[in-house]
């Protein structure tokens, strides 16, 4: 008789353009990767994008799809975590109409499946990684948003849009929000604001070589750029007050240069205030561990948390086995 297989859960990480999913065990390890391009025209083409990731990851990880003890998918737009479902997600061509991805998934597979949204399942990927039990997890990317792990628990807000400080307006007279108002950090802190002020391929990458390389206009933009950041890094500190700030999405993977820019931009603020001074904001900023998927490794684990807690009610009202 063969040894006995260890359950795995299954996490996604689905972005505009590509899907990663990881296999994980109880102990939180990813034993399997895999990579899928997103077709991003509707929920259809999304949910036949994830089944394509799922169905790829259980060819690596050696099982059938079935055999996966729960599935979680870390999604951008406005979830509704309890219903299963996704909204307004733009970049995944997905509209107002919830999608219920959920349960689309769970219908196919045979395996039960929970979605989040993708910047809380980075938070968690993040914290986990981290040890740590107290985190903001600043997503810098297309747009600009946080996610909140607080005493070890992740706060998803009382209408499911926690976090949304990229819609915070901070600069007066600033360019028009796809939200509607006027100079929100996410109109002058994200990828699609680098890539406004430093048109190509590549923004923030090559916006960072063309500031180390000295020139003065990206010197000024990356300045900005980190003075911008900051203030968001200030709003989470003076609101939330977490250990540790962590810069993730797919504009910190420029590294060391962006963490560089943010501190200074906080050092800069922290020189106007004594109170800021106080704060030692500038060391309680850190970059996301190394080219770990924690948007995908968050989703796999909330819903192995989310499936026994559901299963231990289950049982603890008689309807379950």
């Amino acid at each position: 008789m063969g040894a006995r297989r260890l359950p795995l859960a299954a996490g996604l990480d689905i972005g505009g353009t590509k899907t990663l999913a990881v296999a994980v065990d109880r102990r939180g390890a990813i034993v399997a990767r895999a990579r899928v391009p997103t077709v991003a025209s509707d929920g259809d083409a999304v949910a036949a994008s994830s089944l394509d990731a799922l169905a790829r990851l259980a060819r690596e990880a050696g099982r059938t799809l079935a055999s996966f003890e729960v599935i979680g998918a870390g999604v951008p737009g406005w979830v509704r975590a309890g219903a299963g479902t996704v909204s307004h997600a733009v970049n995944l061509g997905v509209g107002p109409e919830p999608v219920a991805l959920a349960t689309r998934l769970a219908a196919a597979t045979g395996v039960p499946a929970f979605v989040e949204n993708d910047v809380n399942a980075a938070a968690f990927g993040a914290a986990t990684l981290l040890g740590a039990d107290d985190l903001a997890y600043l997503s810098v990317g297309t747009g600009l948003a946080a996610g909140l792990i607080l005493g070890g628990a992740l706060r998803r807000g009382a209408h499911g849009v926690v976090g949304e400080i990229g819609h915070l307006p901070v600069v007066a007279g600033g360019p028009i929000c796809e939200c509607g108002q006027q100079g929100c950090l996410e109109t002058v802190a994200s990828g699609t604001a680098i890539a406004r002020r430093w048109p190509g391929p590549r923004a923030a990458a090559t916006l960072v070589a063309a500031a180390g390389r000295g020139e003065p206009e990206a010197v000024v933009a990356l300045d900005d750029l980190g003075d911008h950041l900051a203030t968001a890094v200030l709003l989470l500190v003076m609101t939330v007050d977490p250990r540790v700030v962590v810069l993730g999405g797919g504009v910190a993977e420029v590294g060391a240069p962006l963490l560089r820019s943010v501190q200074a931009g906080l050092a800069r603020q922290a020189e106007r205030s004594a109170l800021l001074a106080s704060l030692d904001l500038g060391h309680r900023v850190r970059l996301v561990p190394g080219d770990e998927p924690v948007g995908a490794l968050g989703a796999a684990l909330l819903a192995g948390q989310r499936w026994r807690e559901e299963r231990d009610a289950g049982l603890a009202a008689g309807v379950g086995t």
